[in-house]
């Protein structure tokens, strides 16, 4: 089949990959986001999708907007069977939707209708789910209510972040795709209507998202963090001086401290929260590369019962 490709970060790979390589589809276009700046240069860098997709030497399109009526007289133009979107972050308008003839297929990294939205991942581990997966299924105009033509499940590990767990599903969820483009090609395919009353939503996640209130129990605190690793990142405050942190351990037995309230020693740093304890893991303060918590508090040097908190109200 004729295939469209629309993806734009890493976890996007495994399925261009999978149809370059595992496939006899011929894809026939690119789309991706624009390129951006990252870096310390901010030097304007192609999307993964874009760079792997001009290496193939594929056409690559980067439109702001899918009503763009250029992009959809390309999109037109290309003749293609069959759409497969994996986080392309663009929404595709309802006069593209019937374009190509079996539509917009979605990889999505939840079990859908469990976690519609951006951000489907961060949200199961922020939840404490133990279990979750991929799912391929046809965009319509809802956000993420079309028929799903296939799904796998995928164990949450107990100390799994969104970026760990959303490698797996990718590397996982790349086969999947090709077993339903199969499946089309062979008028196989069933679909399977989503209950929308089982829905949830996982709306984007946004920096304030992973600042960690302390008054809430250690459990919560630890799956948080672990939910916005890598991004948006988890972070807190000791007075005006911020510090990221990464995934942390719940200390068996909980302490005596109070919430945000730091204990140091010389092999760990604890912190007490609304419900128990946890010992930190690495930390970065503002403007420095990541290290370990004892190593942070030995140069930070906190007073005895500082505490760790939200940021200083400005003004």
């Amino acid at each position: 089949m004729r295939v469209l490709f629309a993806g734009t970060p890493e976890v996007a790979l495994p399925a261009l990959h999978a149809l370059l390589t595992s496939s006899e589809h011929e894809v026939v276009g690119v789309l991706t986001r624009a390129d951006a700046r990252q870096g310390r240069g901010r030097a304007l860098r192609p999307s993964p999708v874009a760079a792997r997709a001009r290496e193939a030497g594929l056409e690559v399109r980067t439109p702001a907007t899918l009503r763009d009526e250029e992009v959809q007289a390309w999109v037109r133009g290309l003749r293609a069977d069959v759409a497969v979107v994996v986080a392309y972050g663009r929404i595709v308008p309802p006069a593209l939707l019937d374009v190509p003839g079996h539509g917009w297929l979605n990889l999505h990294f939840s079990l859908l209708p469990a976690w519609r939205g951006a951000a489907p991942v961060q949200h199961a581990l922020i939840a404490g789910d133990d279990v979750t997966g991929a799912c391929v299924f046809r965009l319509e105009e809802g956000l993420d209510t079309g028929d799903v033509y296939a799904r796998l499940t995928e164990t949450i590990r107990p100390t799994d972040t969104a970026g760990e767990l959303l490698t797996r599903l990718a590397q996982a969820g790349a086969p999947l795709v090709l077993t339903v483009l199969a499946a089309l090609e062979a008028g196989a395919v069933v679909p399977e209507p989503q209950d929308d009353s089982l829905a949830t939503s996982a709306p984007a996640l946004s920096p304030e998202d992973g600042v960690i209130a302390w008054d809430e129990p250690a459990v919560a605190i630890e799956r948080r963090i672990r939910g916005v690793t890598p991004s948006p990142g988890a972070r807190t405050w000791l007075g005006a001086t911020s510090l990221r942190l990464g995934p942390v351990e719940v200390v068996a037995g909980g302490t005596d401290l109070a919430p945000g309230q730091l204990r140091v020693s010389k092999h760990e740093v604890l912190v007490g929260t609304g419900g128990g304890g946890i010992r930190l893991g690495r930390v970065a303060p503002a403007g420095r590369s990541w290290m370990d918590a004892e190593a942070w508090a030995r140069g930070a040097r906190p007073a005895q019962g500082a505490r760790l908190g939200a940021r200083p109200e400005e003004g």
